[in-house]
Protein backbone atom coordinates (compact mmCIF):
# COMPACT_ATOMS: atom_id res chain seq x y z
CA UNK A 1 0.00 0.00 0.00
CA UNK A 2 3.14 2.04 0.45
CA UNK A 3 4.77 3.00 -2.79
CA UNK A 4 6.18 6.31 -3.81
CA UNK A 5 3.93 9.20 -4.56
CA UNK A 6 4.14 10.67 -8.02
CA UNK A 7 5.61 14.17 -8.37
CA UNK A 8 2.22 15.46 -9.50
CA UNK A 9 0.51 14.20 -6.35
CA UNK A 10 3.14 15.92 -4.20
CA UNK A 11 2.75 19.16 -6.15
CA UNK A 12 -1.02 18.90 -5.88
CA UNK A 13 -0.82 18.36 -2.13
CA UNK A 14 1.49 21.37 -1.70
CA UNK A 15 -0.76 23.57 -3.81
CA UNK A 16 -3.82 22.41 -1.86
CA UNK A 17 -2.16 23.18 1.47
CA UNK A 18 -1.11 26.63 0.23
CA UNK A 19 -4.63 27.40 -1.00
CA UNK A 20 -6.11 26.39 2.36
CA UNK A 21 -3.55 28.48 4.26
CA UNK A 22 -4.19 31.54 2.11
CA UNK A 23 -7.95 31.07 2.41
CA UNK A 24 -7.77 30.82 6.22
CA UNK A 25 -5.04 33.35 6.97
CA UNK A 26 -5.83 36.11 4.47
CA UNK A 27 -8.60 37.67 6.61
CA UNK A 28 -6.30 37.58 9.63
CA UNK A 29 -3.47 39.20 7.68
CA UNK A 30 -5.87 41.84 6.39
CA UNK A 31 -7.08 42.74 9.90
CA UNK A 32 -3.48 42.99 11.16
CA UNK A 33 -2.57 45.19 8.21
CA UNK A 34 -5.56 47.50 8.76
CA UNK A 35 -4.68 47.81 12.45
CA UNK A 36 -1.41 49.53 11.50
CA UNK A 37 -3.04 52.02 9.13
CA UNK A 38 -3.77 55.59 10.18
CA UNK A 39 -7.35 56.26 11.19
CA UNK A 40 -8.56 58.97 8.80
CA UNK A 41 -11.67 59.68 6.75
CA UNK A 42 -9.89 59.18 3.42
CA UNK A 43 -8.81 55.65 4.22
CA UNK A 44 -6.02 53.50 2.84
CA UNK A 45 -7.41 50.98 0.33
CA UNK A 46 -4.14 49.09 -0.23
CA UNK A 47 -3.34 45.79 1.47
CA UNK A 48 -0.22 47.12 3.20
CA UNK A 49 -0.27 50.46 5.04
CA UNK A 50 1.38 53.37 3.27
CA UNK A 51 2.28 54.73 6.69
CA UNK A 52 2.75 52.31 9.59
CA UNK A 53 1.54 53.53 12.97
CA UNK A 54 1.02 52.20 16.49
CA UNK A 55 -1.54 54.90 17.32
CA UNK A 56 -4.48 52.51 17.05
CA UNK A 57 -3.00 50.09 19.56
CA UNK A 58 -2.05 52.95 21.86
CA UNK A 59 -5.59 54.34 21.84
CA UNK A 60 -7.09 50.90 22.46
CA UNK A 61 -4.74 50.05 25.32
CA UNK A 62 -5.41 53.39 27.02
CA UNK A 63 -9.17 53.10 26.54
CA UNK A 64 -10.65 52.63 30.02
CA UNK A 65 -13.87 51.05 28.71
CA UNK A 66 -11.91 48.51 26.65
CA UNK A 67 -9.78 47.49 29.63
CA UNK A 68 -12.91 47.08 31.73
CA UNK A 69 -14.50 44.96 29.00
CA UNK A 70 -11.34 42.84 28.83
CA UNK A 71 -11.56 42.29 32.57
CA UNK A 72 -15.23 41.35 32.24
CA UNK A 73 -14.51 38.85 29.47
CA UNK A 74 -11.75 37.13 31.43
CA UNK A 75 -13.80 36.93 34.63
CA UNK A 76 -17.07 35.83 33.05
CA UNK A 77 -15.42 33.29 30.73
CA UNK A 78 -13.33 31.69 33.49
CA UNK A 79 -16.26 31.43 35.93
CA UNK A 80 -18.57 30.04 33.25
CA UNK A 81 -15.91 27.52 32.22
CA UNK A 82 -15.24 26.27 35.76
CA UNK A 83 -18.93 25.92 36.63
CA UNK A 84 -19.95 24.38 33.31
CA UNK A 85 -17.12 21.84 33.16
CA UNK A 86 -17.53 20.97 36.84
CA UNK A 87 -21.22 20.19 36.41
CA UNK A 88 -20.63 18.47 33.08
CA UNK A 89 -18.01 16.17 34.61
CA UNK A 90 -20.44 14.85 37.20
CA UNK A 91 -23.34 14.59 34.74
CA UNK A 92 -21.26 12.90 32.04
CA UNK A 93 -19.92 10.37 34.56
CA UNK A 94 -23.44 9.48 35.66
CA UNK A 95 -24.61 9.12 32.06
CA UNK A 96 -21.62 6.96 31.11
CA UNK A 97 -21.61 4.71 34.19
CA UNK A 98 -25.21 4.40 35.37
CA UNK A 99 -28.12 2.71 33.69
CA UNK A 100 -31.32 4.63 34.31
CA UNK A 101 -34.56 5.21 32.49
CA UNK A 102 -34.47 8.10 30.02
CA UNK A 103 -30.70 8.27 29.58
CA UNK A 104 -30.99 8.58 25.81
CA UNK A 105 -33.67 11.22 26.23
CA UNK A 106 -31.35 13.25 28.46
CA UNK A 107 -28.57 13.16 25.88
CA UNK A 108 -30.97 14.04 23.07
CA UNK A 109 -32.39 16.93 25.09
CA UNK A 110 -28.89 18.19 25.82
CA UNK A 111 -28.02 18.11 22.13
CA UNK A 112 -31.27 19.92 21.26
CA UNK A 113 -30.48 22.68 23.77
CA UNK A 114 -27.00 23.12 22.29
CA UNK A 115 -28.51 23.49 18.80
CA UNK A 116 -31.24 25.92 19.88
CA UNK A 117 -30.97 29.32 18.13
CA UNK A 118 -29.54 31.91 20.50
CA UNK A 119 -31.37 34.86 18.93
CA UNK A 120 -34.78 33.45 19.82
CA UNK A 121 -33.95 33.61 23.55
CA UNK A 122 -32.78 37.21 23.71
CA UNK A 123 -36.24 38.74 24.10
CA UNK A 124 -37.48 36.43 26.89
CA UNK A 125 -34.12 36.60 28.67
CA UNK A 126 -34.13 40.40 28.54
CA UNK A 127 -37.56 40.54 30.19
CA UNK A 128 -36.69 37.86 32.76
CA UNK A 129 -33.30 39.30 33.65
CA UNK A 130 -34.80 42.79 34.06
CA UNK A 131 -37.38 41.40 36.47
CA UNK A 132 -34.79 39.41 38.45
CA UNK A 133 -32.24 42.27 38.48
CA UNK A 134 -29.75 40.15 36.54
CA UNK A 135 -29.60 42.50 33.56
CA UNK A 136 -26.16 44.09 33.08
CA UNK A 137 -24.51 41.79 35.62
CA UNK A 138 -21.94 38.99 35.46
CA UNK A 139 -24.44 36.28 36.53
CA UNK A 140 -26.74 37.52 33.77
CA UNK A 141 -24.14 36.40 31.22
CA UNK A 142 -22.68 33.41 33.07
CA UNK A 143 -26.04 31.60 33.27
CA UNK A 144 -26.77 31.74 29.50
CA UNK A 145 -23.19 30.73 28.72
CA UNK A 146 -23.54 27.71 30.98
CA UNK A 147 -26.91 26.81 29.45
CA UNK A 148 -25.43 26.53 25.98
CA UNK A 149 -22.01 25.10 26.85
CA UNK A 150 -23.10 22.51 29.42
CA UNK A 151 -24.67 20.15 26.82
CA UNK A 152 -21.56 20.33 24.64
CA UNK A 153 -19.32 19.60 27.62
CA UNK A 154 -21.54 16.68 28.68
CA UNK A 155 -21.37 15.10 25.23
CA UNK A 156 -17.59 15.55 25.06
CA UNK A 157 -16.91 14.15 28.53
CA UNK A 158 -19.35 11.25 28.35
CA UNK A 159 -17.38 9.87 25.40
CA UNK A 160 -14.21 9.86 27.52
CA UNK A 161 -15.82 8.28 30.55
CA UNK A 162 -17.21 5.46 28.39
CA UNK A 163 -13.66 4.64 27.23
CA UNK A 164 -12.28 4.27 30.78
CA UNK A 165 -12.39 0.62 31.95
CA UNK A 166 -14.89 0.06 34.74
CA UNK A 167 -12.42 -2.33 36.39
CA UNK A 168 -10.07 0.52 37.32
CA UNK A 169 -12.69 2.15 39.47
CA UNK A 170 -13.60 -1.19 41.04
CA UNK A 171 -9.92 -1.85 41.81
CA UNK A 172 -9.66 1.49 43.61
CA UNK A 173 -12.73 0.65 45.69
CA UNK A 174 -11.27 -2.76 46.55
CA UNK A 175 -8.17 -0.96 47.84
CA UNK A 176 -10.34 1.01 50.24
CA UNK A 177 -11.30 4.08 48.27
CA UNK A 178 -14.84 5.41 48.46
CA UNK A 179 -16.88 5.98 45.30
CA UNK A 180 -16.09 9.70 45.44
CA UNK A 181 -12.38 9.09 46.00
CA UNK A 182 -12.25 6.62 43.11
CA UNK A 183 -14.00 9.15 40.89
CA UNK A 184 -11.80 12.07 41.93
CA UNK A 185 -8.41 10.32 42.08
CA UNK A 186 -8.75 7.69 39.36
CA UNK A 187 -11.46 8.51 36.84
CA UNK A 188 -11.03 12.28 36.51
CA UNK A 189 -7.23 12.14 35.97
CA UNK A 190 -7.72 9.49 33.27
CA UNK A 191 -10.32 11.72 31.60
CA UNK A 192 -8.07 14.80 31.85
CA UNK A 193 -7.75 15.22 28.04
CA UNK A 194 -11.52 15.32 27.73
CA UNK A 195 -11.89 17.72 30.65
CA UNK A 196 -9.28 19.99 29.12
CA UNK A 197 -10.93 19.89 25.70
CA UNK A 198 -14.34 20.68 27.17
CA UNK A 199 -12.82 23.59 29.10
CA UNK A 200 -11.25 25.02 25.95
CA UNK A 201 -14.51 24.76 23.99
CA UNK A 202 -16.53 26.38 26.78
CA UNK A 203 -13.99 29.17 27.24
CA UNK A 204 -13.92 29.91 23.50
CA UNK A 205 -17.71 30.12 23.38
CA UNK A 206 -17.87 32.53 26.32
CA UNK A 207 -14.92 34.61 25.11
CA UNK A 208 -16.25 35.05 21.55
CA UNK A 209 -19.92 35.64 22.38
CA UNK A 210 -21.45 38.81 20.96
CA UNK A 211 -25.23 38.34 20.96
CA UNK A 212 -25.67 37.82 24.71
CA UNK A 213 -23.04 40.44 25.50
CA UNK A 214 -24.64 43.17 23.41
CA UNK A 215 -28.24 42.33 24.37
CA UNK A 216 -28.00 41.65 28.11
CA UNK A 217 -25.75 44.56 29.10
CA UNK A 218 -26.13 48.32 28.99
CA UNK A 219 -22.80 49.56 30.33
CA UNK A 220 -19.23 48.53 30.95
CA UNK A 221 -20.31 47.10 34.29
CA UNK A 222 -20.59 43.65 32.64
CA UNK A 223 -20.16 44.22 28.90
CA UNK A 224 -17.60 41.78 27.39
CA UNK A 225 -15.01 42.68 24.77
CA UNK A 226 -16.82 41.52 21.58
CA UNK A 227 -19.80 43.71 22.50
CA UNK A 228 -17.58 46.62 23.50
CA UNK A 229 -16.01 46.70 20.03
CA UNK A 230 -19.37 47.79 18.64
CA UNK A 231 -19.08 51.03 20.62
CA UNK A 232 -15.85 52.20 19.00
CA UNK A 233 -16.75 55.30 16.99
CA UNK A 234 -14.92 56.99 14.13
CA UNK A 235 -14.68 60.63 13.02
CA UNK A 236 -18.32 60.55 11.82
CA UNK A 237 -21.12 58.11 11.04
CA UNK A 238 -19.85 57.55 7.50
CA UNK A 239 -16.30 56.68 8.62
CA UNK A 240 -16.30 54.04 11.36
CA UNK A 241 -13.18 53.40 13.41
CA UNK A 242 -12.09 50.45 11.26
CA UNK A 243 -8.39 50.67 12.11
CA UNK A 244 -9.06 51.02 15.84
CA UNK A 245 -11.52 48.11 15.82
CA UNK A 246 -8.96 46.01 13.92
CA UNK A 247 -6.30 46.80 16.54
CA UNK A 248 -8.71 45.86 19.33
CA UNK A 249 -9.60 42.63 17.51
CA UNK A 250 -5.92 41.69 17.28
CA UNK A 251 -5.46 42.33 21.01
CA UNK A 252 -8.55 40.25 21.86
CA UNK A 253 -7.31 37.38 19.69
CA UNK A 254 -3.88 37.21 21.35
CA UNK A 255 -5.07 35.27 24.47
CA UNK A 256 -6.75 32.66 22.24
CA UNK A 257 -3.61 32.26 20.14
CA UNK A 258 -1.47 31.85 23.27
CA UNK A 259 -3.82 29.19 24.67
CA UNK A 260 -3.83 27.24 21.40
CA UNK A 261 -0.04 27.40 21.02
CA UNK A 262 0.63 26.37 24.61
CA UNK A 263 -1.87 23.53 24.75
CA UNK A 264 -2.24 22.43 21.13
CA UNK A 265 -1.09 18.88 21.92
CA UNK A 266 -3.65 18.52 24.68
CA UNK A 267 -6.36 19.95 22.47
CA UNK A 268 -5.60 17.50 19.66
CA UNK A 269 -5.36 14.60 22.11
CA UNK A 270 -8.64 15.58 23.70
CA UNK A 271 -10.45 15.87 20.38
CA UNK A 272 -9.27 12.48 19.15
CA UNK A 273 -8.96 10.24 22.22
CA UNK A 274 -12.66 10.00 22.96
CA UNK A 275 -13.41 8.80 19.43
CA UNK A 276 -10.99 5.85 19.51
CA UNK A 277 -11.86 2.58 21.17
CA UNK A 278 -9.06 0.68 22.71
Amino acid sequence: MGGKRSPWSIVGMIVGVLVILVWCLLPVAWIISVSFKPENPVGNPGFLPETWTWDNYDSVIHNVDFRRALYNSFGISIIATVLSVGLATVCAYAIARLDFWGKRAVLSLALAIAMFPVVSLIGPLFELWTTLNLYNTWPGLIIPYMSFTLPLAIWTLSAFFREIPWEMEQAAQVDGATSWQAFRKVIVPLAAPGVFTASILVFFFAWNDFIFGISLTSSTNARPVPAQLAFFVGPDQFNPAVATISAASVIVTIPIIIIVLLFQRRIVAGLTSGAVKG
